[in-house]
Parts: structure tokens; C-alpha cells; sequence
């Protein structure tokens, strides 16, 4: 194969690897939007938590990764339910900007919580092997390959189950009319807890695979914050628009490091920042969004 050709392969297969984990979190972003219309400002910081505590239990307790990771869903479960019924609900009816503002104070909090538990030094932790894959040419380690796979896998079963399962249906009718869902019986209030259960053991997943990655540490938070872009490029309403745009995003940041960043220093960082700005004034509702149009 012609090295141009396998340069591009190279970059362009390890960001869907981690454009892949980029839409599992993207996913959680949609899930309490859809069916709360909250943009979850502390996603990030959950994912980031999520991480923590299954890394300690693998390093300071001693468990064997199935067991940290079970302990660590069981976690993130209680987690989402605690935001959810203590921080959240007693907000129904309020301005979303009260909400939004609730869920940014939580970012600060779940921040404060882990430096003071796990400090602010990276930490590593490995769970897969260290020699790389070679396809062809291409070098992949077993922990891109990994990621994108379990990634993939998740991003099927969710979308399954919203399709046809009993409570999948109902997440969907509150996210089409939360009086009309209430109306035909369902609790809104259930589905919005489930949400958040769900939202926060994706993010969990997430922060797992990234922290294999890059390392568990504070700013593996900063995630949360870029993945908003493959959010909003997706459009905000939409599952399928959440995991097209994590791999757009994932592909577009490890292409701009690949070609760009020799002659612009860490251009992809701010990459996906400037597909965000220029989806925004094209599309404001996003490639999958749902564009509204309020009537006076």
C-alpha cells in the first residue's frame, strides 16, 4: 500500500476508534435531553467519576477488572437516580436555565469530590494488551480496537432497545410529549430517572475506555466538553445523529493531527470546536435535529 494511503488509514481508523467512545458519551448528552429537555452540563464529570471508581477498585482494592467494572455500574446507577431525585426534580416546572445552571454547579462539586478523595495526579490503569495489531500496514492497539468494539456494541443494544422494548417506548413518548406520555399512564418521573441511570453508566463506560487511553486524572472531565460538539453536530434530539456525529468528531480531530498539526501546534484540540461554530450557522438544529419553529 502507498505510505500517503496508509498515513490516512492510520489516523483516520484510530479517530473512529475514539470517535466511537466519543458517541457512547454523546449518547448520555441525548438520552436527558430528549426526555428532559436539560443539556446535562456535569456529563463530563460524571464520566470522569465513573473512571475513578473503577480504577480504585482495580489498583487500591484489588479486584479483578469484571468485578471493579459490575461495582462500578451498580455505582453509576446510584449516582444518576441521587442527581436525579435530589438535585433535579425539584426543579420540574422551574425555567431550564435554573436546571442548566443546577447542572453546572454539579460539574464543581463532582470536581471537588474527586480531588479530595483521589487527589489531582494521573493515574494508569490497563486492562487489555500492549502490542499493537498490525493490519496491513496499520498499527492498532488492542485498546482502540476494544473501544471502538464494546463502543459499537452498546451503541446497537441502546438503540434496540429504544425501538422495542416496553420501556425504551416509553422514554420515546415522553421525549415526543411528556402531557400526553402522563396521559396515557405513563410516569414521567420514572422515565426521567431512567434516564439519568442510563446517561451515567454510558458516560461511566466512556470515562473507562478514555481513562485506558490517556490516563484517569481531572481533566479526562474535558471530555464531556468535547464531546458537545458531536453533539450538537448530530443535533441534540437525535440517537442516530449522537453516534454519527462522536465518529465525525473522532475522525475530524485525529485527521487535523495527522496533517495539520505540524504546521499548526494542537490544532486538534480546537477542531471540533470549529465544525461546532460552522454546523451552528449552517444547520442550527443539527444534521438529525428537529428543527422547531415557534408560532406567535
Amino acid at each position: 500500500m502507498p505510505n500517503e494511503f496508509l498515513f490516512f488509514m492510520q489516523f483516520f481508523l484510530t479517530g473512529l476508534s475514539m470517535g466511537s467512545v466519543y458517541a457512547l458519551v454523546a449518547l448520555g448528552f441525548v438520552l436527558i435531553y430528549k426526555s428532559t429537555s436539560i443539556l446535562n452540563l456535569a456529563q463530563g464529570e460524571i464520566m470522569m467519576v465513573g473512571a475513578y471508581v473503577c480504577l480504585s477498585m482495580t489498583l487500591d482494592f484489588g479486584l479483578n477488572f469484571m468485578a471493579a467494572f459490575a461495582v462500578t455500574m451498580v455505582f453509576s446507577v446510584l449516582l444518576g437516580l441521587a442527581v436525579e431525585r435530589l438535585a433535579l426534580r425539584p426543579l420540574i416546572g422551574e425555567p431550564i436555565i435554573s436546571v442548566i445552571m443546577v447542572t453546572l454547579g454539579l460539574t464543581y462539586i463532582l470536581r471537588g469530590v474527586v480531588i479530595m478523595v483521589w487527589g489531582n495526579d494521573i493515574r494508569q490503569f490497563n486492562i487489555f494488551p500492549q502490542e499493537p495489531i498490525d493490519l496491513w500496514g496499520i498499527k492498532l492497539t488492542y485498546l482502540y480496537v476494544w473501544s471502538m468494539g464494546i463502543s459499537l456494541v452498546l451503541l446497537t443494544f441502546f438503540a434496540v432497545f429504544f425501538k422495542y422494548a416496553r420501556t425504551g417506548i416509553f422514554m420515546r413518548a415522553v421525549a415526543d410529549h411528556q402531557t400526553a406520555a402522563q396521559s396515557m399512564g405513563i410516569s414521567v418521573k420514572r422515565v426521567f430517572a431512567i434516564s439519568w441511570c442510563i446517561a451515567a453508566v454510558v458516560s461511566s463506560i466512556g470515562g473507562i475506555l478514555v481513562g485506558n487511553i490517556a490516563g484517569v486524572g481531572v481533566d479526562l472531565s474535558h471530555i464531556g466538553l468535547k464531546v458537545l460538539p458531536a453533539v450538537i453536530f448530530g443535533g441534540l434530539d437525535s440517537i442516530l445523529g449522537a453516534i454519527i456525529g462522536g465518529l465525525a468528531v473522532g475522525v475530524l480531530e485525529f485527521l487535523s493531527a495527522g496533517y495539520l498539526d505540524p504546521y499548526i501546534p494542537a490544532i486538534n484540540e480546537v477542531f471540533p470546536f470549529i465544525i461546532l461554530v460552522l454546523v451552528l450557522m449552517i444547520r442550527p438544529y443539527g444534521l438529525f435535529g428537529i428543527e422547531e419553529i415557534e408560532r406567535v
